[in-house]
């Protein structure tokens, strides 16, 4: 049968499923399953964390024999290949589910069509897509790394009223409000690594850490249990073996350019902490400093989603400029810093015409601040 407008709230309940994934099913995709029949919901569930049941296996288990007869609403397409679990469209076959509504197509190579293809071979009517755009606004990073094989990049900012981030001396706390901070603890929760530079984790002696008591969330402490691997750009491994960083056990990925002169600075890290060489940039491009992508490449093949940017105006501008930037976040305080405090982006711009133009997709309250969502206009 084709798609009505009865399909239309089943699958908005199926995408709301799949975000309840949000933070915990890094790096796989985040995906909700609703089993209907007879018009009445007999079992739900959703990709809860990698290595355990997919939303279409949980939904069953939740539906038992109801699930016979029944039409199976899913927000990604059901996987055909056998990984930490076995595919789930043998698995809706088995249990007698007779109609597959699907949101989109698995872009992973390896699904790729493939799921649905089984499911018609053995008689499921299947139909689709539906609510599309939303669900690939649920899995972006997903999507971009199986596609592009290159993380989402979010970049993170703070700034005052007239665009500064930090006094002259960099005193930067706090030039937002709690409810800023803790909206940017969630943006950390999502991700699947922050990146920052060593200027800025020097300056704020920061740890880069998500702190479940600052995200007002129902499963914080579920949420806060995966921390994202924190990425430290540090061409010359300036960073001391007592900062604040290292004090929180989990993976840091320690960036440096692989000069001779760091040679003698190679021994002697925590076990946490992980070193690698990446290719340095040209001396037209920022000589010395790490190649950004190399970076993302590289964290894409570590199965890196979603890539948070909280770095200082010379950094974060390296990324925008770089057009490496898929979305910005910049948190406006009601507030005035002055003339003499640091800009938002190091952008050494001259002209109208040189300016690099922004959409912005969505301006909110954040208590007492405001969130701009912006992304790069390449259309301009």
């Amino acid at each position: 049968m084709p798609i009505t407008s009865a399909d239309y709230p089943f699958m908005a309940q199926a995408l709301r499923l799949a975000e309840r994934g949000l933070y915990t099913t890094m790096p796989n995709p985040r995906v909700g399953c609703l089993l209907v029949k007879n018009g009445q919901v007999v079992g739900e569930g959703w990709h809860i964390r990698a290595g355990e049941g997919h939303a279409e296996v949980n939904a069953l288990a939740a539906a038992g024999e109801n699930a016979r007869g029944a039409t199976a609403y899913v927000t990604l397409e059901p996987c055909s290949h056998t990984g930490k679990t076995g595919p789930c469209s043998h698995a809706l076959v088995d249990a007698g589910v007779v109609r597959v509504v699907y949101a989109m197509e698995d872009p992973n190579p390896l699904v790729a069509g493939r799921g649905l293809d089984y499911l018609r071979e053995a008689g499921v009517q299947v139909d689709g897509p539906l609510l599309e755009d939303d669900a690939r606004a649920l899995n972006l990073g997903f999507i971009k790394r199986m596609e592009r094989k290159l993380p989402f990049v979010r970049c993170k900012m703070g700034m005052s009223l007239d665009g500064r981030t930090a006094m002259a001396s960099g005193e930067s706390q706090w030039v937002t409000g709690k409810k800023a901070r803790g909206d940017v603890q969630r943006l950390r929760a999502r991700s699947c690594a922050i990146i920052s530079g060593i200027d800025s984790v020097l300056m704020d002696n920061a740890s880069l850490t998500v702190r479940g008591e600052e995200l007002d969330l129902p499963n914080a402490p579920e949420a806060a249990a995966k921390q994202p691997l924190r990425v430290v750009l540090d061409s010359k491994l300036r960073l001391g073996r007592k900062a604040k960083i290292l004090m929180q056990e989990t993976p840091i990925l320690l960036v440096h350019n692989g000069k001779p002169e760091n040679a003698d600075k190679l021994a002697d890290w925590p076990a946490h902490v992980e070193l690698i060489a990446l290719p340095a940039n040209s001396s037209i491009d920022g000589g010395g400093r790490i190649n950004l992508n190399a970076l993302l490449s590289e964290l894409a093949k570590r199965q890196c989603n979603e890539v948070l940017v909280e770095a200082g105006a010379t950094l974060a501008a390296s990324f925008l400029r770089r057009g490496l930037l898929d979305e910005v976040i910049i948190y406006m305080a009601p507030k005035l810093l002055g003339s003499s405090a640091r800009p938002l982006f190091d952008l050494p711009l001259n002209t109208m015409s040189s300016a690099l133009p922004l959409k912005i997709s969505d301006m909110r309250a954040v208590g007492t601040d405001w969130r701009i969502t912006a992304t790069p206009d390449t259309e301009y």
